[in-house]
């Protein structure tokens, strides 16, 4: 493997961890707003179907970011490139082979809206700095309060979650990996076609 993807994961892969490089602005409201299924999402996958639901109410920024990246089809392709049994599933950065698909402009985050990183939420992954979110999200696979606003973080930004499928996402969670928590067998996201949000 060439010497420079392991560093490229390096950086990638620390997407939803770590402490924030910044000091965060200003803490969540006391009362979080519910999450909204303004538009919704079938995403076909190599494992699996899961449905996703995006707040664009609440999340103006981040949900239209993700709406934009999947009404252009670029997520199509990508993989899960992270798994984390007991914390997240992490794609939409990188094709076949670990190439980097390069995204849009960064987003400013808008974790501070307060909306908390609940299983089944879907975030935004980023680098260490606050508002350095592209292409790239993760689904919560158990409720991660530690990646939430708070007065000492940024936080990650939920903008949606699953509607159903989150068994395809608990075996994706699960599937074997190597020590940078890339699975060994690549999970491809096949398709994400908008689709209604009524739930069978």
């Amino acid at each position: 493997m060439n010497k420079a993807i392991p560093l490229l994961l390096c950086v990638s892969l620390t997407a939803c961890g770590g402490s924030d490089s910044e000091s965060a602005e200003t803490p969540p409201p006391t009362q979080a707003p519910d999450l909204q299924a303004d538009v919704c999402y079938l995403m076909s996958t190599t494992m699996g179907d899961v449905t996703l639901a995006i707040d664009l109410t609440n999340m103006p920024i981040t949900g239209s970011n993700f709406k934009n990246y999947a009404d252009e089809d670029f997520y199509s392709g990508t993989l899960f490139h992270r798994t984390i049994n007991n914390f997240v599933i992490q794609g939409g950065g990188f094709t076949s082979g670990l190439v980097a698909k390069p995204g849009n402009d960064p987003i400013t985050n808008e974790a501070n809206v307060g909306i908390s990183n609940e299983r089944g939420t879907i975030a935004m992954a980023r680098t260490n700095a606050a508002h350095s979110a592209t292409s790239q999200f993760f689904i919560n696979v158990l409720d991660n309060p530690q990646l939430d606003a708070s007065s000492s973080s940024y936080g990650y930004a939920v903008f949606g979650k699953v509607l159903q499928g989150m068994d395809v996402v608990d075996q994706i969670s699960i599937v074997d990996t190597d020590s940078a928590d890339v699975p060994t067998t690549e999970i491809i996201i096949n398709s994400l076609t908008e689709t209604s949000c009524a739930i069978d």
